[in-house]
Formats: structure tokens, C-alpha cells, sequence
């Protein structure tokens, strides 16, 4: 099987780790072990338990708590709804190897994760991108979007809140989009990762696994629940769906870690508190991020209603990828280009990390802009 090179991920892997001032992290800024345990205010409970554990397979398909505490997300799942996964990604690539076979069509909105188009496009199937405009908010043109859609569609792949851009569709918006759907009898798989973190109103955006009988919602702890090292993610759909992905998932998967799956459920337990935390940190860095867009007149960007990345217009004499890398040389700051996810012109800022990394990353990004 021929797959496009995930621009993003080999991005990260190359430069991540040798950058002083990472602004290209999507994460809000990470948990330790000891932090989320003291959360569940049963610490030594816990810690006896897990020193305790036999170190099995476990539950193959996600234990009966954190399969419940999934479906505590939604409106209407139940712990049958819900497959636990290796992270988001794993999530994406059973959901999206489950349903699309040669020949189907499926459109995908751009920006957005690269797996959502290139895994269909590598199984054989015709892909429609749906281009997200800075002058549409980055939100899909519903018009665009019926235009694409035929008896042959089989999959409509869409991403909110949206990574990179920070864009948020409404109840009423995906509403819109089930419709759409339901004239083809396509499903609807929504990357929702970053759900939990709109930046005003509810915190929480509908999910389309409660608006459509053949809408599939993605998550993971990773972004919303600052909890990326533990890999776990899940799938929630109808049963006859959820059956099919694990019969799919049986090639790639057992289990997640039965650690992991006991430390994700305390962290479903205790989100309150985790979102409490988050979302002080995410307005804060949002605020930054703003008022020094503000003054600095090289930079634009559409502001995000949701998530923890933005996408910035750059006015420089260069494409993005030499902007980061002359950056990073220079500076040590590291952004993400626009052209690992196909949108030369604009840099992906991730602001939701630690502060001071921010303002310091910032600080040295203004310099940078004056020296080129």
C-alpha cells in the first residue's frame, strides 16, 4: 500500500526535540502521573492498585469504566457505543479502514489531521478535498460541499474544533452537514480531540455521534485532557459500527496498556477538574496570543473559537517551511509550517503550552520578523 508522507508527523519527529521554545505543541500543556493520581484524592488506593496489577492483555476492547466514563461524554452513547483506542490517530485510521473501500468517494475538509484524506486516498478511493478559507471563518462552504457529495459518497471527514485553525461549527452548522449526508446515506467521522475546549459559551460542542445515526466521533485524552503519553483514544458510533471497527481493530490492536486504561478512566473521573485547569490555561495563552498579534503588523490570523492551535498569515520573503527552519536555527523557536498541511502562506501556532515558553517564543518571533 502506497500512503502520501504525513507531512505534520515528520515535521514534529525532525525538529521537536532540538528547540528551545516549542509553540508547535497542540497539546495544553501536559499532566504529570502525580498531579492527575492527587486529582482523584485516593492516591495511595490508587497507587496500590496499580502496583498490584497483573500485567495481562486486559480488557481487549477498552475496560467497562473508561468505556463508560467515554460514553458519560456524550448525549445519548452507551458503554457499547465506545471501542478504546491507541491514541486518536488509532482511532481515525480503524474508523476510516472500516467503512471506505476502492471506489467510494469521501470528502474531506483542508486543513485538517492528514489522515482523514490520505488514508482513503491510499485504499483507493476518489477524494474530494473541501478547502477551508480564511474569508468562510474556516468553516466548510455547506454549498461546496453538496456539490461534492454523490450516490457514491461513503464517507464526509471533518474536524471540530478544527486543527490548525481553531474554527468551531455549531449545533445548527452540523445539523446542516448531517442533512447533507443523509441525501447520499454517507457517514460523517468527526476528529473531535479537541472537544471540550471552546473558548467561550460551552465548553463542550455537540458531538455528531448525537446528531447523526451514522455520525462517528474520534477523541483522546491527549489535547483536551493534557494527557498524550498515555495513548488511549476511542471510537463511539451505532453498535453495528462499533462491532465492525472492533472485527477491523482485532489486525492492529489488543489493548491499550491496562496502566494506561486505569489511568484514563481516574482522568474521565476527574475531568471536571482537569477542564477547570485547562481552560484557565487556554484563555490566558489565547489573551497572549492575541494582543501580541495586535502589534505585530508581519502577522494575521482568524481568531480561534475553539482547540489550542491558530493559523497565522505571515508576510515574509520566503515559503513557510524556510521561515520555521530559519526560525528554529536561529531563534530556537519552533512553529509549524503551513505546507506540512498543504496551506503554504500560514504558520500553526500552538498556544496552549506552557506560558512563559509562550511569551519567551513570542518574544524571540517578533525579533525575527524585524531581522528578515
Amino acid at each position: 500500500m502506497k500512503i502520501k508522507d504525513f507531512g505534520v508527523e515528520i515535521w514534529m519527529n525532525t525538529y521537536e526535540n532540538d528547540c528551545k521554545y516549542n509553540l508547535a505543541e497542540t497539546c495544553v500543556e501536559s499532566l504529570t502521573v502525580d498531579e492527575l493520581i492527587q486529582m482523584s484524592e485516593r492516591k495511595d488506593h490508587l497507587l496500590k492498585e496499580i502496583l498490584e496489577m497483573k500485567l495481562t492483555y486486559g480488557d481487549i476492547e477498552g475496560s467497562l469504566s473508561l468505556r463508560t466514563n467515554v460514553a458519560n461524554l456524550y448525549e445519548n452513547a452507551r458503554p457499547q457505543n465506545v471501542t478504546i483506542t491507541h491514541g486518536g490517530i488509532n482511532a481515525n485510521a480503524l474508523s476510516i479502514l472500516t467503512l471506505v473501500e476502492p471506489g467510494d468517494r469521501v470528502v474531506s475538509v483542508l486543513p485538517t489531521y492528514q489522515q482523514l484524506y490520505s488514508i482513503p486516498e491510499s485504499i483507493g478511493a476518489e477524494v474530494k478535498i473541501l478547502k477551508l478559507r480564511e474569508e468562510n471563518s474556516f468553516l466548510p462552504d455547506l454549498e461546496e460541499l453538496k456539490s461534492y457529495v454523490n450516490d457514491k459518497t461513503k464517507l464526509i471527514c471533518i474536524n471540530n474544533p478544527n486543527n490548525p485553525t481553531g474554527s468551531l461549527m455549531d449545533e445548527a452548522f452540523l445539523k446542516d452537514i448531517v442533512e447533507i449526508a443523509r441525501s447520499c446515506d454517507a457517514y460523517i467521522l468527526c476528529d473531535e480531540v479537541y472537544r471540550g475546549l471552546t473558548h467561550e459559551g460551552n465548553n463542550f460542542t455537540v458531538s455528531i455521534a448525537d446528531l447523526y445515526e451514522k455520525g462517528v466521533s474520534t477523541g483522546s485524552l491527549s489535547k483536551t485532557y493534557s494527557l498524550a503519553g498515555l495513548r488511549v483514544g476511542w471510537v463511539v458510533g451505532h453498535e453495528e459500527f462499533i462491532e465492525r471497527v472492533n472485527r477491523q481493530r482485532d489486525y492492529h490492536i489488543i489493548s491499550v496498556g491496562m496502566i494506561n486504561d486505569k489511568l484514563a478512566s481516574v482522568a474521565l473521573e476527574n475531568k471536571d477538574k482537569i477542564l477547570e485547569r485547562n481552560l484557565s490555561i487556554v484563555k490566558q495563552n489565547k489573551k497572549i496570543l492575541d494582543e501580541w498579534i495586535a502589534k505585530e503588523p508581519r502577522i494575521s490570523y482568524v481568531k480561534p473559537k475553539g482547540g489550542t492551535t491558530a493559523l497565522l498569515k505571515f508576510d515574509a520573503p520566503m515559503k513557510s517551511d524556510e521561515f520555521c527552519i530559519r526560525l528554529q536555527n536561529d531563534k530556537g523557536v519552533m512553529l509549524l509550517p503551513g505546507s506540512a498541511l498543504e496551506m503554504e502562506g500560514y504558520l500553526r501556532i500552538g498556544y496552549c503550552n506552557n506560558t512563559q515558553v509562550l511569551l519567551k517564543g513570542l518574544e524571540e518571533l517578533s525579533v525575527f520578523l524585524k531581522e528578515i
